[in-house]
């Protein structure tokens, strides 16, 4: 559900209150054209009382609802429909501004409430061509039947175009801001993970060598043979070495967790390496992996949280979709490294290879589409590439180039 500040639809509709009493005021008492000046002035008052009790609302919660935010919209658009009625219908210039509540409506609100909102708004434009009260422009101004049926007819294809317009842009813009969102959310998750392990392996390292030292001091304890004398204490001495043993085993759990700990070996590390952890890491099936590597004395890179995600994503894909095995490829040129993750599946769609990599864009309709998006968002903010295609045998390919620098390789 998408949320609108309250604030926002106070401020617009000030800015059309003391547009419509400048308006009314202007015709009537400089222009002096004849209309229902004080019907129209009761009009705009309404607004002014919707405006102050939505100031109140505001007080207790900043954001509204769908439904909410619907219905200040709905009343929008009937005031300036009831304003229409009273100053000339829909020949009156300012009748354009009846697709404002609509724009609003298709940028924020569901698909089915901006339809709802749009089709009142069209009824309302084809009443005020038949039924409103005329202005007294002069004899002078003469305006053809077909004008104003022109006028109308624009007027709801703009309401049309506009609702589909706002909507669909909008749309787009909140499944990107959303994707992001996730995306930075499991990137948070992942780094946090990484300090949890690296404060654990810290812990298995530091405290091991007072724990040595205990066992040392309870093994001196127990072959005392004085102390062996007395049944209690030395019942004591075996319940303390019980739970120091057991605080061993702790540690050793903590110290041997491949994927959490960010320890000497994740400061410099080859990509292959980062293959086979994320490879395991992911692999149910018992599928397997074929790295194929161009450099015997393959070169090390810094560790990075982004590149560690990003190749986890791709390579979970690959293990998803392929049948039997999963093949990377390495290649370390003189400024850059190259990268291709290709499986033996039924390679990408026709339909969706050009769109992969943006938010909800997925080979079924099972997934989100999501982790494709944020490994490209991640490897092109660090400067590197990622292409998807087809290899001559239509198995799926992803490849990833970085920038040897960037790698500090």
């Amino acid at each position: 559900m998408n949320t609108i500040l309250l604030g926002n639809l106070i401020k617009i509709r000030w800015i059309a209150i003391f547009g419509q009493l400048f308006a009314i005021f202007f015709v009537y008492l400089i222009i002096n054209i004849d209309l229902a000046f004080f019907e129209s002035l009761i009009i705009v008052l309404f607004s002014v009382a919707i405006n102050f009790y939505s100031y109140f609302e505001e007080r207790k919660n900043k954001t509204i609802s769908d439904t909410k935010a619907f219905l200040f919209l709905l009343f929008d658009t009937f005031q300036l429909g009831i304003l229409l009625f009273l100053t000339g219908g829909i020949i009156n210039p300012f009748s354009i501004l009846i697709l404002a509540p609509v724009i609003i409506s298709a940028s924020y609100l569901s698909a089915m409430l901006t339809v709802i909102l749009s089709s009142i708004s069209i009824a309302i434009i084809i009443i005020l061509n038949y039924y409103f009260i005329p202005l007294d422009l002069g004899k002078e101004f003469i305006l053809s039947q077909i004008y104003t049926f022109g006028l109308t007819a624009s007027l709801i294809i703009t309401v049309i175009f506009i609702a589909i317009y706002a909507y669909l842009f909008a749309s787009s813009s909140r499944k990107i801001s959303n994707a992001l969102s996730v995306s930075k959310l499991q990137i948070l998750n992942q780094k946090k993970i990484t300090e949890v392990g690296s404060l654990s392996a810290a812990a298995a390292h530091e405290l091991g060598t007072p724990l040595n030292t205990i066992f040392l001091i309870l093994n001196d304890l127990i072959k005392d043979k004085k102390l062996n004398q007395d049944q209690y204490l030395i019942k004591d001495i075996l319940l303390l070495k019980s739970q120091a043993d057991r605080c061993k085993e702790i540690l050793q759990k903590l110290s041997q967790n491949p994927h959490t700990l960010k320890d000497k070996f994740l400061n410099k590390v080859k990509i292959s390496d980062l293959i086979k952890i994320n490879f395991d890491k992911f692999n149910k099936n018992k599928k397997l992996i074929i790295i194929d590597n161009k450099k015997n004395d393959e070169p090390e890179i810094i560790f990075k949280d982004e590149i560690m995600y990003a190749l986890g994503n791709i390579i979970q894909n690959a293990i998803l979709y392929s049948k039997k095995t999963i093949t990377a490829e390495l290649q370390y040129y003189k400024n850059e490294l190259n990268i291709k993750i290709l499986d033996d599946g039924l390679g990408f769609k026709k339909d969706i290879i050009d769109k992969l990599g943006e938010p909800y864009i997925s080979k079924n309709s099972e997934g989100m589409g999501l982790g494709i998006f944020i490994a490209k968002n991640l490897i092109e903010n660090m400067g590197g590439k990622i292409i998807f295609y087809n290899s001559r045998d239509n198995n799926a390919v992803v490849e990833i180039s970085f920038d040897n620098s960037i790698l500090n390789i």
